[in-house]
């Protein structure tokens, strides 16, 4: 696997996913291997390779995708009782382009 899955597979349409939530600068699908019962990713359509390398002007992306990443979060509690909000940096941040997971349940493994 290269440095970002996110661009090099589900933004360029190699590896089809399962749309949650769409917009012009945001995909929100089901995680193509997931580790909860309920698994969501949330990422930019843009590539930023971490939380930490925002820039300021990308302040309006970042809303964007925290708008995105509470509806989904919502749906997911309203329908489950709980989720989870988690992102990954430095060495935890297996694929180097900023994402979220949004999770329910217990770990599958």
């Amino acid at each position: 696997m290269t440095s970002d899955f996110y661009c090099d597979e589900v933004l360029s349409g190699k590896t089809p996913v399962k749309t949650v939530m769409e917009t012009e600068n945001i995909l929100a699908y089901y995680h193509t291997r997931p580790f909860y019962p309920v698994h969501i990713v949330a990422i930019p359509k843009k590539h930023i390779p971490s939380l930490l390398s925002l820039e300021e002007s990308e302040n309006d992306l970042l809303l964007e995708l925290m708008e995105v990443i509470k509806l989904v979060a919502l749906k997911v509690t309203s329908e489950n009782g709980a989720c989870r909000v988690i992102t990954n940096l430095g060495e935890y941040q297996e694929s180097k382009h900023l994402h979220w997971h949004i999770v329910s349940g217990k770990p599958l493994k």
